[in-house]
């Protein structure tokens, strides 16, 4: 699998650290759910947001959609701005 990093370009997976999925950049403020967003995880098939770090490569944290059916990865773009 290949990820298309904004500042490398594109690069192999094995570079990269899963971090999770897209809803850990939603933290809720209230108690309850606050501990639903910590243990309940959807499992879908089909397109998911995620979170990825460039561990080996420029060290940015990113995010993007991946089809979880066959692994198709479009473009990551930066979180927060260049790291």
């Amino acid at each position: 699998m290949r990820l298309i990093c904004p500042l490398c370009g594109p690069r192999d997976r094995r570079e990269f650290a899963w971090v999770g999925t897209g809803n850990l950049l939603h933290r809720p403020t209230s108690a309850g759910e606050f501990s639903d967003w910590l243990h309940l995880r959807d499992n879908p098939a089909g397109p998911l947001e995620e979170v990825w770090l460039h561990e080996a490569g420029c060290g940015a944290l990113l995010t993007g959609t991946r089809d979880t059916r066959n692994h198709a990865a479009g473009p990551l773009a930066l979180i927060g701005g260049a790291p």
